[in-house]
């Protein structure tokens, strides 16, 4: 579909730091086939502002209070599969970008890059593409041609297992997450049991101080837009 000023592109962000909320609103309200319909900094709040406004594309951070990113993203694809969900993240894509796209995201962007990088990738994928960097997209393609000997030992995890060391690294205990993630206190152990083997480590202070630099920011510019070239 093509938008224009007069049928403008309505766009969702969901991120719950106000500031970064209003740059990216600013940057967005400028095009004049763009605009941001709602902001939002939680699931909920998301959930409500989808179901007031048809949203055309939504942004959305990693780190949420309370359920992460990456839940705000399967829920949306269930709920709303026609509704293409563009991350935007201060976590390294070398870790975090594909399990978003396998969950359903149609792009990965690190909040280091250039506004212009921004938006070049909101409109490729209002085309209906998928935005992926350069870096990444060599790094797919020699994994799957296997040009790439060494793989990183996180890409050995399930996806259960690297939520779990995501909320580890998040600061939360067996309890906090068996609640989240609606298990019992004995399988998230198990999980714990099975990450350390995978990584290993040899003892739970190891996977905690390895699960913090996991989610830790990229780079001292963590939450801002810094400089880059869009992709080709």
């Amino acid at each position: 579909m093509e938008y224009t000023e007069q049928h403008k592109a309505r766009i969702l962000i969901v991120d719950d730091h106000p500031i970064v909320r209003e740059g990216i609103s600013m940057l967005i309200n400028r095009e004049p086939e763009l605009q941001v319909c709602h902001e939002a900094s939680d699931i909920k709040q998301a959930t409500l502002a989808n179901k007031d406004c048809r949203h055309d594309l939504a942004i959305v951070d990693l780190s949420l209070a309370g359920l992460s990113g990456l839940d705000l993203l399967k829920k949306l694809h269930v709920d709303y599969p026609e509704l293409p969900v563009l991350i935007m993240s201060m976590h390294d894509e070398a870790v975090y970008a594909e399990l978003a796209l396998k969950a359903g995201a149609r792009g990965y962007l690190m909040k280091q890059v250039a506004t212009s990088t921004i938006l070049y990738a909101i409109r490729l994928i209002l085309r209906g593409e998928i935005y992926i960097s350069d870096q990444l997209r060599t790094r797919l393609v020699q994994k799957m041609t296997g040009s790439k000997k060494e793989a990183s030992p996180i890409s050995s995890l399930t996806p259960t297992e690297f939520e779990v060391l995501h909320l580890i690294g998040m600061g939360l205990g067996t309890a906090e997450i068996a609640f989240k993630l609606a298990r019992s206190s004995k399988t998230i152990e198990s999980h714990r049991a099975n990450i350390k083997r995978k990584l290993n480590l040899n003892s739970a202070s190891q996977l905690t101080h390895f699960a913090i630099n996991l989610v830790s920011p990229i780079g001292s510019g963590g939450e801002g837009l810094g400089s880059g070239q869009p992709g080709q």
